[in-house]
């Protein structure tokens, strides 16, 4: 009797959800598979020509969507870096005997908070007008000035946004790791004559490695989704220099009309990131496995 009633509060709560999860996620990647195959523009009294793998064999090819992805692997890298060192640099600094750690751990994750449509918009001012007033004020004009107007700056830009949001939300899930350590083992550590950087490498790092996988996950899946950010910082500019994979497939979808292509995208798209973070989840599971 317990066992059935355990498993109709399962279903209670878990069949919603799922309902939920097929019609929103399943279902419209299905029919987004079925629409990759045709050349049409997304307005439903217009007709659908079936291309096949046309729009596959042509994104291929097409510069502008290879330059996107060269794009969003560079700031994927550079992200996933600047991103795990901030995060548990800042994880390890407010797990000391500070007396303003609380506080430290709800400012540093409170930029989190904050939506990335609203998030780009500040910065834009603060990348562009704000800079501008300072470059003037401190005589640094080549460091403080419009970076918007710069293809490089602009990227560099959408960097420090994203991990400015971002290191502090992963700073959890590493002070999360870092309280699961067991006290036992640093002070053995300590005893044996371990100093601090023998300690961190030797023995907190390895005891991390769940931490990093979920952390390395995140960041690198968010990273090559972007779209927020992208869209409010720098709107793909300027002359598309920081368009990245998310704001190509949608600018080709909604701002050409190409519907069946722009699907096409999408489909590729999935298939690298899935691809990608998989990868990265199987190696440092692996790690977990032989701690």
């Amino acid at each position: 009797m317990k066992r059935k009633k355990d498993k109709a509060w399962f279903a209670l709560f878990t069949v919603p959800t799922l309902i939920a999860f097929v019609t929103v996620v399943i279902i419209p990647f299905f029919i987004g598979i079925y629409y990759s195959f045709f050349s049409w523009d997304g307005i439903p009294a217009n007709p659908k020509i079936f291309v096949g793998f046309d729009n596959y064999a042509k994104l291929i090819g097409e510069k502008r969507f290879m330059t996107s992805a060269w794009l969003t692997t560079k700031f994927t890298v550079m992200t996933l870096i600047a991103v795990n060192v901030i995060g548990l640099g800042l994880a390890l600094l407010v797990t000391t005997k500070l007396k303003f750690r609380n506080a430290a751990r709800s400012m540093f994750f409170m930029p989190n908070l904050i939506g990335g449509l609203i998030l780009g918009y500040i910065w834009k001012f603060i990348f562009s007008d704000a800079f501008l007033v300072m470059g003037e004020v401190t005589g640094f004009k080549s460091i403080f000035f419009n970076w918007m107007i710069d293809p490089q700056y602009s990227l560099y830009a959408m960097v420090i946004v994203f991990t400015w949001q971002m290191a502090g939300y992963v700073m959890i899930i590493y002070i999360a790791g870092i309280g699961s350590i067991p006290e036992d083992v640093l002070e053995a550590a300590k005893v044996d004559g371990a100093n601090f950087w023998q300690k961190l490498t030797k023995v907190t790092f390895p005891l991390l490695m769940p931490s990093f996988t979920i952390c390395l996950f995140l960041t690198v899946s968010n990273s090559f989704k972007i779209f927020d950010v992208n869209l409010s910082l720098t709107g793909g500019g300027p002359s598309n220099s920081t368009e990245l994979l998310a704001m190509n497939i949608y600018n080709e979808i909604f701002g050409y009309n190409n519907f069946g292509y722009g699907q096409s995208k999408a489909i590729i798209f999935f298939i690298i990131v899935a691809a990608i973070t998989l990868t990265q989840v199987a190696i440092t599971k692996k790690r977990e496995v032989e701690m």
